[in-house]
């Protein structure tokens, strides 16, 4: 079977399967009485060694099905969920993750897991975790001399034919009649592994009772399959009992010729059947009865491949060019049904625009979701007492920006851990409770998202952060009076601060914390810091919903076009030249109250001039970046617009205060004016 056409649905559904056993093993330690929530790891687990198998991945398949056997034993009472064992099975679905990881970066999916299938085995039979080496495992007697029961098997004239052809190519056709032991703890697993070996060796033509039954462990101890193969019986019976909690395998020959001709009354399997029941979650399973009883599935959704979401992006992008182009030939021709028109397909692409907005659009939680692990292992590591809390995984970010707030907000989340939330010594005496809290949100607001990681731990120690950030040269001594308490908690997000004395596994609060600032600011989006010293921090981070398509305010200088994003911009105002004053050879302007420095975009562009004539007065769009503002000046507004950003290319990538381009309704490129970058 050519696997390689289910691999990408393979690798989405493992990491989804692996995703709610995380979820749910968190869920577990807190509630470990509820074999509800084990019966849902183990169906997550089952599937998991199903798919793997199927498609070849033994490495995967095999621990699976040791974290299956301790995972049944939990659910029959047979063992209790203590934090070791809890300790084990996070184990292995780490290395499940890893393993699932490497196959999606084109690996083979293997992993040397000897020691944690170790450890699984012990639990399963209540051996101690430390200890001895393991012990081969008890040798099961073949016993070929039981007695067996009347064959069960009848074939269809469809089966009949089968064997018939397979018997003229050297083929034998055999009945394999299987019994389990009594204490058998997990018959549809065994079943499973049975199929799988025959599966490499033959074709099974028929089961009794059916797969489905099988697979729901509706039969007693044992099942019989009529079987075709060139292997002989002793290869058979002696591979087969290799299976742990086989009693006994009894082989017998089919005679082809001899075959009853009567109808069975019982459902046929095929070989393809059995490997799509082995694959199919239970879930999923009326969804392929209904398919095929009325000719339709009942599903509301598909997978569709992130490529073709992107190159429809683009498409839609060139389309947003074209009608700002028609537009304007639209309003330069004044024809009142062109006029018409052009307004109406104004309308229907901004509806378009909204729904492959919201096709590209991902809850939080694809993100959120690795961190109650992650935090679970680090408060293990650090001996502290955390409780993480997320609230809004539910609201959505485009993919693009989904793909880069990863590793910001892990870095976030393990600073939190390390130097924000005290140990439960520290806690109890600050009189605070012995577990700390860490809370992660996020929320939409307008056209953006807020993500906050706010923890109740001791907060940042600015004399500290002062004293760091002198030694560094981060500031400088005539410039600390000046500086508020937002600014000296912000110096943490300077490039090379750190307030940690040992840089640890963990990383103290500052260490990298740059690296998290230029990476938001990269997206078009900005990092706040507020802290109170013993009461804890709230680090803040604003993001735009999309990347793609942006809302600016179009400007001009002499002939030149920019693009200011709007979710810079606070406002834009009229200035006289005589409002204009200096401070510290910088010019700036009162607005409101506050000084505001100006900057010049003809200046920093060099935009060259025909004349300075600005008849004493000037245009300025006033901007924002954090609590810090700055007036660009410009000659005119030319008004609002929603453009496609295009990136410079490699070749342009470091140009000063320019994110990026647009093509305008006319033709004309319009550089797109990075706000970050103009705040200092």
């Amino acid at each position: 079977m050519d696997t390689n056409q289910y691999l990408e649905v393979f690798i989405d559904e493992s990491n989804e399967h692996l995703q709610s056993c995380s979820e749910n093993l968190l869920v577990l330690e807190k509630n470990p009485q509820d074999t509800a929530i084990v019966n849902e790891i183990f169906r997550n687990a089952h599937t998991l060694k199903g798919m793997s198998a199927t498609m070849g991945y033994e490495d995967i398949a095999n621990l699976t099905h040791k974290m299956e056997n301790v995972l049944d034993a939990i659910r029959n009472d047979k063992m209790v969920v203590t934090p070791e064992l809890l300790d084990v099975v996070f184990e292995s679905v780490d290395h499940l993750e890893e393993m699932v990881a490497d196959i999606s970066g084109g690996g083979n999916g293997k992993k040397d897991v000897t020691q944690t299938v170790e450890k699984l085995r012990r639990l399963e039979n209540g051996e101690p975790l430390e200890g001895t080496s393991a012990t081969q495992e008890e040798e099961i007697s073949i016993t070929s001399d039981d007695a067996i029961q009347s064959s069960e098997l009848a074939f269809d004239d469809f089966e009949k034919t089968v064997l018939e052809q397979s018997s003229e190519q050297g083929f034998e056709t055999v009945e394999i009649r299987v019994t389990l032991r009594d204490d058998c703890l997990l018959k549809a697993a065994r079943v499973y592994m049975i199929f799988e070996i025959l599966e490499k060796l033959g074709d099974v033509i028929k089961s009794v009772p059916t797969v489905e039954k099988l697979e729901d462990e509706q039969f007693d101890s044992s099942f019989a399959v009529a079987f075709v193969t060139k292997d002989t019986p002793e290869d058979l019976k002696q591979k087969l009992m290799k299976v742990s909690e086989v009693e006994t395998v009894i082989i017998t020959q089919i005679a082809v010729k001899k075959l009853s001709t009567q109808p069975n009354e019982q459902e046929e399997v095929t070989t393809a059947q059995i490997q799509a029941i082995a694959v199919t979650p239970k879930s999923e399973e009326k969804q392929v009865t209904t398919t095929k009883s009325n000719g339709h599935n009942s599903s509301k959704t598909i997978r569709v491949n992130i490529e073709r979401l992107d190159i429809l992006m683009n498409l839609f992008e060139e389309l947003v060019i074209d009608r700002g182009r028609l537009q304007s030939i639209a309003t330069e021709l004044n024809h009142s049904e062109l006029n018409e028109t052009t307004e109406r397909m104004t309308r229907v692409s901004g509806d378009l625009q909204n729904i492959i907005l919201n096709m590209r659009m991902v809850p939080v939680e694809t993100v959120f979701n690795r961190f109650p692990k992650m935090v679970r292992q680090l408060s293990r590591d650090l001996n502290k007492k955390i409780n993480l809390e997320i609230i809004g995984a539910e609201t959505e970010l485009d993919r693009t920006v989904i793909d880069e707030i990863g590793d910001p907000l892990v870095h976030l989340i393990r600073n939190a851990l390390d130097h924000g939330v005290e140990s439960p010594e520290e806690r109890l005496a600050a009189g605070k409770p012995e577990v700390g809290s860490v809370e992660l949100r996020a929320y939409h607001s307008g056209n953006h998202v807020f993500i906050e990681i706010e923890d109740d731990g001791a907060g940042i120690n600015r004399q500290r952060v002062l004293e760091k950030a002198l030694a560094k040269g981060v500031i400088t001594e005539e410039s600390v009076a000046s500086l508020s308490n937002k600014q000296i908690d912000e110096l943490i997000l300077a490039s090379g601060f750190s307030t940690a004395d040992v840089i640890s596994d963990v990383s103290g609060r500052g260490v990298g914390l740059d690296v998290v600032k230029s990476t938001i600011e990269a997206l078009g989006g900005s990092v706040s810091i507020e802290s109170e010293q013993g009461k804890g921090s709230l680090f803040s981070i604003q993001l735009p919903l999309t990347l793609s398509i942006i809302s600016v305010m179009l400007v001009e200088i002499e002939k030149e076009v920019y693009a200011i994003p709007l979710s810079s911009i606070i406002e834009t105002s009229i200035i006289k030249t005589s409002d204009i004053m200096n401070a510290h050879n910088q010019k700036v302007i009162d607005f409101r109250g506050k000084v505001v420095p100006l900057v010049f975009l003809d200046e920093t562009f060099d935009v060259p001039r025909a004349s300075n004539d600005n008849d004493g007065f000037h245009s300025v769009v006033l901007v924002r970046k954090g609590d810090k503002m700055a007036g660009l000046v410009v000659d005119s507004f030319i008004g609002q617009q929603e453009i496609v950003l295009k990136s410079l290319g490699n070749y342009l990538s470091n140009v000063f205060a320019i994110s990026g381009a647009t093509i305008l309704g006319n033709g004309q490129v319009a550089l797109i004016v990075d706000c970050n970058s103009l705040i200092k």
